[in-house]
């Protein structure tokens, strides 16, 4: 149970008992990193609402880990050496890497230039009021399917840089982070972490602003986390779904009920 479960304007913690079930340890790994504790992790049970379809659940497994001091490439190193001990003890061989960006893969399978994209460049649907609904139809319309082997893929829009950092000294500001990506499936996401508290409450307030103009209720903001945030140290941090981690390795269809053999 905590006071605060999500920053994210999609996300959608669940209610139990008058309070909230965690969509993650993050804030509170978060707070123990800024007391001090340079290396932290966590496997623990994690709860999301409307989450349908094959590789989503209302309960999952959740691995979380932040470095202090750690650049994004010394996670991204830990993430595909934690994915291939995991082939390995499955009776796997080890996966063969990739890198790439998000702008590489859009115009791959789309012919579009996300650094330069309007609204209408990646989607006419019109329940896509805004660029980042735009780009997350087409990134789950058109690009998703198109993944093949193992990625780790970086260069995301900033404007879905949730609790990362910008980096704006490129042709388009991107968000310090990158996901682990297996054959179209999303099994880690890593961010260098945002450490100044006033922006991460300005995040807040933008988010819930766009949270009740689409009619859902605010997240509740967490002090906590906007001080801790505000004294952490460059930290770098990362999480796995366990659930799909293990199904993507065995080749199952999904986390789902009914998917996962017996």
């Amino acid at each position: 149970m905590v006071p605060s479960a999500a920053l994210e304007e999609h996300l959608y913690p669940l209610r139990a008992d008058g309070g909230l079930l965690r969509t993650s340890p993050e804030f509170a790994l978060k707070r123990v990193i800024a007391a001090g504790l340079p290396r932290v992790y966590e496997i623990g049970p994690c709860f999301r609402g409307r989450e349908a379809g094959p590789w989503h659940g209302s309960e999952f497994l959740m691995l979380e880990w932040y470095r202090a001091g750690a650049a994004l490439e010394d996670l991204a190193r830990e993430a595909t050496d934690l994915v291939d001990a995991v082939a390995v003890a499955l009776g796997k061989p080890p996966l063969p890497w990739a890198h790439t960006t998000v702008r590489a893969l859009v115009l791959a399978a789309c012919g579009v230039d996300v650094a330069r994209a309007a609204v209408a460049d990646l989607s006419s649907h019109e329940a896509d009021h805004t660029w980042d609904d735009a780009f997350f139809r087409r990134w789950v319309d058109s690009v998703e399917p198109s993944l093949r082997g193992a990625l780790v893929v970086s260069g995301w829009p900033a404007s879905q840089a949730a609790l990362a950092a910008v980096r704006s000294d490129g042709d388009w500001p991107v968000a310090r982070r990158f996901e682990i990506i297996v054959d179209g499936v999303e099994l880690a996401n890593a961010f260098e972490e945002l450490v100044d508290g006033r922006e991460l409450q300005r995040r807040f307030v933008q988010s819930n602003a766009a949270r009740v103009a689409s009619g859902e209720p605010p997240h509740p903001v967490d002090l906590d986390l906007i001080d801790a945030v505000g004294r952490m140290p460059p930290t770098s941090g990362i999480a796995v779904g366990i659930d799909r981690l293990v199904a993507v390795i065995e080749g199952w269809p999904g986390i789902a009920r009914g998917r996962v053999p017996a």
